[in-house]
């Protein structure tokens, strides 16, 4: 399976939330990203936050729409992410949406590595194309 690596630079802003109570810990933020390296382009999504009252102890998941140049090809494809923080210890899963893929990209699959180091965020993408 080919992998393509770089750096991306994302940028989150708070969202409102309707219909919620303010004790339910709920968050929602607008996801813009910048992609360099293998996969070259933008995304936008947005992601559904949950707080506890435990440190370390918090949940999310999103959805980002990529534009993006990979191995030469043009297109776009979807990105569902779920991420769960267990008192500190964190689990992240971030998949190619099935059938998500356009242009060049149709028929793209596999999944997204992150990773951060000194406040610079990496990318590792496994992927297979239809």
């Amino acid at each position: 399976m080919p992998i393509a690596r770089g750096t991306f630079e994302v940028k989150l802003q708070p969202l409102p939330m309707e219909g919620v109570d303010g004790e339910a810990m709920l968050g929602r933020m607008s996801i813009d990203k910048q992609f360099q390296g293998d996969l070259e382009g933008t995304s936008q999504g947005q992601m559904l936050t949950v707080g506890t009252t435990t440190a370390g102890s918090t949940v999310y998941v999103a959805v980002e729409r990529v534009t993006a140049r990979l191995a030469g090809r043009q297109g776009t494809f979807a990105l569902h992410h779920n991420g769960v923080m267990n008192r500190g210890e964190a689990a992240l899963s971030v998949r190619i949406v099935p059938d998500s893929g356009t242009g060049d990209l149709t028929g793209i699959s596999g999944s997204l590595g992150i990773g951060i180091e000194n406040d610079k965020h990496f990318y590792t993408l496994e992927y297979r194309l239809g």
